[in-house]
């Protein structure tokens, strides 16, 4: 029986018969097919994660502004007028942030002009450059800025990031 010819396969056995062939392209080609909308889902998802990261760098750049004229501000560099003193020390609004303030110890000729933002940046969800405010006074989480100050910053697009939180609440 050793010596007797595969009639099957010539080669003796080795190799793909072309139906075997044809089933493994077919379902090669079935699961790319599966997968084509999982690389639609994931270019989203990619495009969610890069703005989500913008709108994180902005709030910090703009937080890190306010903590700073505050800062000065404290340590009495930033000159505060007696109608500004509702202000504890915060920016009356994100434009003082932009168009800059005189900064030196109180009562010194040297002042120098200090800018604290170059521009305010746009939010990556709403494309524009308005932001929630919050001041000293208003309450921790709230929609509704009182004017006095700013103290706080925040998104106003209402949509839900991918770790399930509110834009609104970062």
């Amino acid at each position: 029986m050793g010596d007797m010819p595969n009639h099957r396969n010539p080669a003796g056995g080795r190799g793909l018969t072309y139906i075997e062939l044809l089933v493994t392209v077919t379902l090669v080609l079935i699961l790319a097919t599966a997968a084509i909308p999982l690389f639609g889902q994931l270019d989203h998802w990619l495009d969610k994660r890069l703005r989500e990261r913008q709108l994180r760098l902005a709030l910090v750049t703009m937080r890190d502004a306010i903590d700073m004229y505050k800062r000065y501000s404290d340590e009495g560099l930033i000159p505060l007028a007696q109608e500004d003193v509702d202000q504890k020390g915060f920016p009356p609004d994100l434009e003082a942030l932009v168009e800059g303030v005189d900064v030196g110890a109180v009562g010194s000729p040297d002042t120098q002009m200090m800018i604290f933002l170059y521009e305010i940046p746009v939010d990556p969800f709403t494309g524009e450059a308005e932001w929630g405010l919050r001041s000293y006074q208003d309450d921790w989480d709230s929609t509704s800025w009182g004017g006095e100050n700013v103290w706080d910053v925040y998104s106003l697009y209402d949509g839900i990031a991918l770790d399930g939180t509110y834009y609104s609440d970062w």
